[in-house]
């Protein structure tokens, strides 16, 4: 097990002798005795100058310490959709080492939630993440207003926060109790978020806090307290800090993306989202072949590590961000939550992902160990194995997805096949242009994304602009299908999603997929006699004993899909903007997982190009960087 990792541990509600919401761990109360509201409003607003300091402004982002119950973020809010004159967007970060769940938390905002903010707290709560370590990203008002929560110690969390902060909110429990909470390194990285002009504010007010803060790089200095306390502590930034990407004008907000598979259709509709105009150039639908057309099913299911790598960090934010973007999209384009039962291969690897699962100490409704007989009893089937049961496993229709992900508003998809990108323009006015191999333009934007898996590597080489980035240039292309299989050969199919040597997923009302083979060097994807008996017997396999229709089948007469998978040396996609090319970003490299990457990595390169917040942690970032 990774020193690194500390499981989280979820807060319990107890009450103090006078009814208040108290902390066993740090021996302190949730709130101000006078009430969270008023305590809101004079430590947190107006100590950071709102609602005056948003006021014509297109974005403002708060950063907070010690999420709590979440009533500062409730009353911000508020005071945000009162203001007739408020900023376009409201960004909030907020890291909470033990968040409560989310029965509790909606419990407790019943409980000490004041009117004003009452319904608010249950739009709150009705949205509650699992509580899984990371950063969790909430959506209201349409997006306008959004919550970032980091789940976890904030003293690991807010090195790896990417935000610019324009007001913070320091509300961890009072200095003597929980010390690690107000120490100097965590200070100094809060400081290396501020934009310019930033304000802190907080109620704790000792002269070897405000020194730290001074030494931190704030300047700060005593105003009057609230609710019988004499002072608080107020004051702005020294300096701008390490993150300082601006903005970018409304009126510059285009872009071309270049690929209209998953990782297209997940920059795409998360642009357009924002308010971008997205012009998508798609070389299948060129020839009449868009990405995906007849895949007629897959499975989005994360996975887990003991050490929590980044692999499975990705994969479970990703998950989330999935179901919390495609969720509302059209039948057949919104994914089935139907969970998923991955089978492990004997009794020594249950053993040890037993082990696991306890170290990880994730929520069972996410993600719990199943014997043969439970998992067999989720799936409906009799299956082979145990293994663990992943509750939010989901069953996606690829095709129907990306249709849906590219009728956004604002997104126009262009048939064409590009084939390299030159720079047009110069300094601050410079852009991209996109041309087809009788060198016409495509499209040009001042941002281009390629977004066409192994595609962008050719692109980059014709453009001359592969050499620096040796890991893209290992980039390969691997084949695959998978089968359609009628539903009656498998009893109507299973309940859930079945994986593990392969898979085999519900029955789409066109029959059950199961899959699916890995081909290296194939000259083309295509569907085969081969691998169809691959795939039916990687099925049976999952199946054990269970004595189906699928003996009957005969490989090579059964309807199939086929694909490429572009693959980079570890198995991580590479997104992000090219250092040594401005402007030119790139989201490739997704392998197997363009569903579990799809929508998160469309709001990493989304949120970066608007300011906002990231959803994804620097580290993380970093690996997935082009390079």
């Amino acid at each position: 097990m990774s020193v690194t990792f500390v499981p989280l541990v979820p807060a319990v509600a107890e009450f103090d002798a006078d009814g208040r919401l108290y902390s066993p761990v740090y021996g302190d109360v949730y709130h101000s005795p006078s009430g969270a509201l008023g305590q809101a409003e004079h430590v947190f607003l107006r100590g950071n100058g709102l609602p005056g300091r948003w006021r014509g402004r297109e974005a403002f982002t708060v950063c907070e310490t010690g999420f709590g119950l979440g009533l500062n973020f409730l009353a911000l809010w508020k005071a945000w959709r009162d203001d007739p004159q408020r900023s376009s967007t409201l960004h909030v970060v907020s890291m909470e080492g033990h968040p409560f769940g989310r029965e509790d938390l909606a419990a407790l905002l019943e409980r000490y939630a004041p009117e004003p903010l009452a319904e608010l707290g249950r739009r709150l709560a009705a949205q509650w993440p699992d509580l899984l370590p990371g950063l969790h990203r909430l959506e209201f008002e349409d997006g306008a207003v959004t919550l970032t929560l980091g789940f976890g110690d904030a003293q690991v969390l807010a090195p790896r926060l990417s935000a610019r902060v324009d007001a913070f909110f320091l509300d961890g429990f009072a200095p003597e109790r929980n010390p690690r909470m107000w120490a100097l390194p965590l200070l100094r990285d809060l400081a290396g978020l501020a934009a310019p002009g930033a304000r802190v504010a907080t109620w704790a007010c000792t002269g070897e806090l405000r020194r730290a803060l001074q030494e931190a790089g704030f300047n700060v200095r005593r105003a009057p307290g609230y609710g019988g306390k004499w002072h608080m502590t107020a004051g702005e930034a020294a300096a701008e800090g390490r993150v300082a990407a601006a903005l970018r004008p409304a009126a510059a907000r285009h872009a071309v993306v270049v690929g209209a598979g998953l990782a297209g259709g997940g920059v795409a509709q998360a642009l357009a989202m924002r308010g971008w105009r997205v012009t998508v150039i798609d070389a299948g639908r060129a020839q009449g072949a868009p990405a995906h057309a007849g895949h007629i099913a897959a499975a989005l299911t994360p996975v887990v590590a003991r050490d929590d790598n980044a692999r499975a960090r990705l994969s479970r934010a990703g998950s989330q961000r999935a179901l919390a973007r495609w969720l509302g999209l059209p039948a057949g384009a919104a994914p089935r939550v139907c969970g998923t039962v991955q089978l492990e291969r004997d009794a020594g690897r249950s053993a040890a992902m037993a082990g696991t699962l306890e170290a990880l100490a994730f929520p069972q409704q996410w993600v719990r160990q199943v014997s043969r007989d439970e998992a067999s009893a989720l799936a409906g089937l009799p299956l082979a194995r145990g293994g663990v049961f992943f509750a939010r496993g989901m069953l996606v229709q690829p095709g129907r997805l990306i249709e849906a992900l590219l009728a956004a508003p604002g997104v126009t998809v262009l048939p064409g096949r590009a084939e390299r990108v030159e720079r047009t323009g110069q300094g601050a006015g410079q852009g991209w242009s996109v041309r087809d191999a009788s060198g016409a333009e495509l499209a040009g934007a001042d941002t281009v994304i390629l977004a066409n898996a192994a595609g962008a590597q050719a692109i980059l080489s014709a453009s001359g602009l592969l050499d620096p980035l040796p890991r893209v240039t290992q980039m390969h292309a691997l084949a695959g299908e998978v089968t359609l299989v009628p539903a009656a050969a498998l009893s109507g199919g299973p309940r859930c999603i079945v994986g593990g040597e392969g898979y085999l997923l519900p029955d789409t009302g066109e029959g059950c997929v199961v899959g699916s083979t890995y081909v290296h060097g194939a000259s083309e994807a295509r569907v085969s006699a081969e691998g169809q008996r691959v795939t039916l017997d990687k099925a049976a396999g999952l199946l054990g004993g269970f004595h189906s229709d699928l003996d009957a089948l005969v490989p090579g007469s059964l309807p199939g899909w086929a694909g490429w998978r572009a693959v980079l040396p570890g198995r991580l996609p590479a997104v992000g903007e090219l250092p040594h090319a401005p402007g030119l970003w790139l989201a490739v490299g997704y392998a197997s997982r363009g569903l579990s990457w799809s929508a998160l990595m469309g709001d990493v390169i989304a949120a970066r190009l608007g300011g906002e917040p990231s959803p994804l942690e620097t580290d993380l970032a970093r690996l997935v960087s082009p390079r």
